[in-house]
């Protein structure tokens, strides 16, 4: 599986935001509980339903995203 397969954007699910494998967990969250210094173990300890990959997949995404908006941005 690939990383990025791990984000879901779906229209019924948290008003299309993108979320953790389809469920209702968007990455937003995950990527705000790791800008307030959260640690990997802390996080999976308050989430048990998180899996290490989807951490690693929500900052994939986020790399991906901001790459794709600077590009956008200064191309202009």
């Amino acid at each position: 599986m690939d990383l990025l397969d791990r984000i879901t954007v779906d229209p019924e699910i948290c008003h299309g935001k993108a979320c953790i494998r389809g469920m209702r967990f968007p990455v937003e969250s995950l990527l705000e509980m790791l800008a307030a210094g959260m640690t990997e173990a802390e996080i999976l300890g308050d989430h048990d339903y998180l899996e290490p990959q989807d951490i690693t997949a929500a900052l994939a995404w986020a790399a991906r995203l901001a790459r794709v908006n600077v590009v956008t941005k200064f191309a202009a």
